[in-house]
């Protein structure tokens, strides 16, 4: 009796801490501790690439600064699958194209963040909720 109550103990911490080594992962995963969450900024510049891979997608753009030199600037985005089923593709956006981008500064002070939305010249309004016509 005392081998099989060892046995279950042994089990349930086991069964505990697989629970913890899977959850505490996809929880930091889906963290936005890298991004100042209370600031919003805004940039204009010219998509230089635009990175469609799992599991989010990042846009590079490149922005001019007040002597005309060009800084790169990153920002994150929702997964491919996530924004094809809203209307994005991964030639939404192509290299050259005009865009604004409001977003979430990154907390090192780095250029970029997490895209918010994103306007074009034309005024085709991108987010990450999907893209829609303004």
């Amino acid at each position: 009796m005392k081998i099989s109550m060892t046995r279950g103990l042994v089990f349930i911490v086991g069964a505990f801490a697989f629970f913890i080594a899977i959850c505490v992962p996809a929880g930091a995963h889906h963290s936005f501790s890298a991004f100042n969450m209370n600031e919003e900024k805004t940039v204009t510049g010219t998509v230089k690439t635009v990175e469609w891979t799992n599991p989010h997608i990042w846009i590079w753009i490149d922005v001019a600064d007040e002597k005309g030199a060009l800084n790169t600037y990153g920002f994150e985005g929702m997964s491919p699958n996530f924004l094809e089923r809203r209307n994005w593709t991964r030639n939404t956006l192509k290299i050259g194209d005009k865009v604004t981008v409001s977003y979430r500064p990154l907390r090192d002070g780095k250029n970029g963040g997490m895209w918010i939305n994103g306007k074009m010249e034309g005024g085709k309004v991108l987010t990450m909720g999907g893209s829609s016509s303004q």
